[in-house]
């Protein structure tokens, strides 16, 4: 008798201690993840600071070029990825959970669009965006919408419409057509989420440090905002240096030959989107300049840059796992281009 018994009681020790592993093996990831943004960001600074040395020993006017284009990326988006930061901590340090219980639909079918109509009054881009959305979830938001509001914010603010009516001066349909296509984008993902989105798919946002004993909200304050700008930091380096790549090894010819195509056109422009990582706030312009592209085509730029592009790409790979950006990305593109195509359609 005691021998069953003696195995019986030491069962659930061994049981656990897969979970124990599995949960070591997730504070060491998420540790690491921490510790590889300021590496990153220290490995680009040293690759700028070492520019000018490498061309004069190599001759690598290639290099010099790729530089000035990660340079300016990253440049572009750092006070947006600040902004980001900023509102991120604001909301875990000073927003109790129960208002955004109170502001959203407990249905989250419904929570959806608000949370779309929401990204109007945040002026940011993309940087912007990723560390909102990961406070808000930490702050009890569902998943769906604050995915929502990470893909509508960047798109449908103020800031972004007032550029794209300067960049189609007398084209207030373009605006139009991108405030709807991008809005629709939002809200569709949110809802396809609620559908067939997984919960293995999403890295919960890796948690803050714990605040000390006696810790007011200003100091909570300051600790999110290291936290978020340290992480996300790094893998707006990352993206950077991806979209700078491509800009120096793809010549523009290449570009060229599928422009004359409607549809080739529009797949076309969506990439570029992509592998340009051009700011919210500037692609406008950049669209303006594809002249030898449809209009609907060049709203497809609009609409899929602020959603996915490489730096957000590595953005949301940071903060809630390459599993969820693999799958959120690729079906967003998607979405992204057939709105584009049905909004453009009517509009242009």
């Amino acid at each position: 008798m005691e021998g069953p018994a003696s195995t019986a009681t030491q069962a659930p020790p061994h049981s656990s201690g897969p979970r124990d592993g599995e949960a070591g093996t997730g504070r060491r990831r998420r540790a690491g993840m921490a510790a590889a943004g300021p590496a990153l960001v220290g490995a680009a600074v040293a690759a700028v600071l070492a520019g000018p040395w490498l061309e004069r020993r190599y001759g690598l006017a290639a290099f010099g070029a790729w530089r000035t284009l990660l340079v300016a990326i990253v440049m572009q988006g750092i006070p947006f990825l600040i902004l980001g930061t900023v509102v991120s901590a604001a909301i875990g340090a000073f927003v109790p959970a129960r208002v955004f219980a109170k502001v959203l639909p407990r249905n989250p079918v419904l929570a959806v669009p608000v949370a779309g109509a929401a990204g109007v009054v945040l002026p940011g881009c993309e940087c912007a965006s990723v560390p909102v959305a990961g406070s808000l979830m930490r702050r009890g938001v569902a998943p769906a919408a604050a995915l929502t509001f990470l893909l509508a914010a960047p798109a449908v603010n103020p800031v972004v419409l007032v550029a794209t009516a300067i960049a189609f001066p007398g084209r207030p349909e373009m605006v139009a057509a991108r405030f709807g296509a991008s809005l629709l984008t939002s809200v569709v993902m949110g809802w396809l989420w609620i559908r067939w989105g997984r919960e293995e798919w999403l890295r919960p946002p890796a948690a803050r440090a714990e605040q000390p004993p006696g810790a007011g909200r200003l100091d909570a304050f300051r600790r999110g905002m290291q936290h978020d700008f340290l992480q996300a930091g790094g893998f707006l380096v990352v993206g950077a240096m991806a979209a700078a790549t491509f800009d120096v090894l793809v010549p523009p010819s290449v570009l060229e030959a599928f422009s004359g195509s409607p549809w080739l056109g529009v797949l076309v422009a969506a990439a570029l989107a992509v592998l340009l990582s051009v700011c919210s706030e500037a692609d406008a312009f950049v669209a303006s300049s594809f002249t030898g592209f449809s209009p609907t085509a060049r709203l497809a730029f609009m609409v899929v840059g602020p959603m996915v592009d490489l730096k957000l790409i590595a953005l949301q790979a940071g903060a809630f796992g390459r599993a969820f950006a693999v799958r959120f990305c690729a079906a967003t593109f998607v979405v992204a281009i057939l709105c584009a195509v049905l909004v453009g359609g009517v509009l242009l």
